[in-house]
């Protein structure tokens, strides 16, 4: 079982969705109890790869290793450590709890729906898993087919611009990163004498910094557009605001992970010299510190509550692209859980929007007010997903933000000074939506009698918040499972750090 269950957890929501077609469409009530036992019995298989995960293991855990195009080099190998485990997870209950958060919203092209849905889940687990280089980027442009249906059939007013928007800018990018693939592919050869795609095997290349800097950009472009990095941002308001719900939720809690999940994959261990070129790193830590700061001071100005939580994701990727660039451990660490972070909580706030949406059919928050006297338990969820988005201490948020700002401390201490702006910014506008929203008089009739969170919204949000407090108090676990991948990732990148630090402890112990 042991030897099959990462491509156990792959394949299940695909195999659910071959059955799923065999249902009969007229059926919706028999598809969304499909569609949701299929999406849980996904959640369920994956948690055997954290009780089975151990820790102290630095290498990749649960290979599987299979020829797949032998005459391109090409096999299927997949297999994860601390890094790539923490977002299966996070992809496995999110797109369950994307799922379940459908019932009543979607009721027309139900069969379709699901089926994007679930083939969306194969595609995501796919990128995460992947240790084939063709093989990451089949699953990296599957996402792209579903994610453009869900958007375009069942979105808002300008649903067909968001999507082609989102699917021309997204392919962009993975065209220049296709260039780089094929450069490494070449290389190799060159190098060795056979063509192959493993990473393993293109971690053994030795290139000069001009070709490593060249397929840096190369990646960079693919990666920085899913994040989205300003200034490629673009895109992702307009996908927000017209995407569903679900679609919503998905992609600021997962989709936008595959970015910085490539940079820690490929980037960094691929092109180590690159990597730690100072005009590269100094482009990207200000890329990053601008995304935090804009993305904050857009979302104050925001009349729309979608739009809001849309900038608030360019600002708390900011954080996680910084923490990646400060190329210490804090930093890697604190932005690998804080990807996690942003997509429990960023999560929990579409979810909120979805919900007040489908009561009232607007998303203008001078149509609210007051809604706590009407819906008490909705608004003490809202508060949660707000606390928690904005890093109150004993929450999941302000572990990996503090993390994050420790290693961009040590790295540079102009860096911290300017990205802790962005957190007083992003406590400013989720206080400043809730104010509006949430308390005072209701001023507005037709918000009187709106029905407060049922039960099936209720155990939709109870998960997210529950980790939200499992990560705030203890977050050791996840410290633990990210400490040997890290350390590995800044060794390659920095072979003189640990050095460095032992012979910096060293010097401060014979001190008098």
């Amino acid at each position: 079982m042991d030897q099959h269950l990462l491509s156990i957890v792959l394949f299940t929501p695909l195999a659910g969705l071959a059955v799923l077609l065999f249902l009969p469409g007229e059926n919706k009530t028999l598809i969304k109890l499909w569609a949701n036992l299929v999406a849980f019995a996904g959640f369920l298989v994956s948690l055997p790869l954290a009780s089975r995960f151990d820790a102290s293991n630095g290498g990749y855990q649960f290979v599987e290793k299979a020829p797949w195009i032998p005459t391109m080099g090409v096999q299927y190998i997949i297999g994860i450590d601390g890094i790539s485990l923490l977002l299966v997870m996070l992809t496995t209950l999110i797109g369950f709890l994307s799922i379940l958060s459908s019932w009543t919203s979607i009721d027309e092209r139900v069969k379709e729906y699901y089926a994007m849905f679930l083939l969306l889940q194969t595609g995501m687990i796919g990128v995460f898993v992947a240790l084939d280089f063709f093989l990451f980027y089949v699953f990296w442009e599957i996402v792209l087919i579903p994610m453009y249906f869900i958007i375009g059939v069942w979105g808002g007013p300008r649903k067909l611009y968001a999507a082609i928007k989102f699917v021309l800018y997204t392919l962009a990018g993975s065209v220049l990163m296709l260039l780089g693939i094929l450069t490494l592919y070449f290389q190799h050869f060159k190098q060795f004498g056979y063509y192959t795609f493993e990473v393993a095997a293109l971690m053994r290349l030795d290139l000069p910094l001009g070709l490593q800097q060249w397929v840096f950009w190369a990646f960079f472009l693919g990666f920085a557009i899913k994040v989205p990095m300003f200034p490629f941002h673009t895109w992702l308001p307009d996908a927000h605001v017209e995407a569903p719900t679900a679609g919503s939720v998905i992609l600021a809690a997962v989709l936008l992970k595959m970015g910085t999940y490539g940079f820690l994959r490929f980037s960094l261990p691929l092109l180590p010299k690159a990597s730690i070129d100072q005009t590269i790193v100094q482009a990207l830590a200000v890329l990053s510190i601008i995304a935090i700061i804009y993305g904050a001071l857009v979302s104050l100005m925001q009349q729309d509550w979608k739009k809001l939580v849309a900038y608030s994701s360019v600002s708390h990727l900011g954080f996680c692209t910084l923490g990646i660039f400060a190329l210490n451990p804090n930093g890697i660490a604190g932005s690998v859980i804080q990807q996690i972070n942003h997509g429990i909580s960023t999560g929990m706030l579409f979810l909120i929007i979805g919900v007040i949406y489908e009561r009232r059919h607007t998303r203008e928050i001078a149509a609210y007010g007051g809604l706590a006297h009407v819906m008490p338990k909705f608004a003490t969820v809202f508060a949660f997903a707000m606390l928690s988005s904005a890093g109150l201490p004993l929450l999941n948020g302000f572990v990996g933000e503090f993390t994050i700002l420790q290693g961009a401390f040590e790295a540079s201490r102009t860096w911290a000074a300017l990205a802790v702006t962005g957190v007083i910014l992003g406590a400013a506008y989720l206080l400043w939506l809730y104010q509006r929203t949430m308390l005072g008089q209701v001023t507005n009739a037709r918000n009187l009698h709106l029905p407060d969170l049922s039960p099936r919204e209720l155990a939709v949000f109870a998960p997210l918040i529950l980790w939200a407090v499992w990560i705030g108090v203890y977050p050791k676990p996840y410290f633990d499972v990210l400490e040997k991948p890290v350390a590995q990732l800044v060794e390659r990148v920095r072979p003189s750090y640990f050095t460095g630090q032992v012979q910096a402890g060293l010097t401060e112990h014979r001190a008098p």
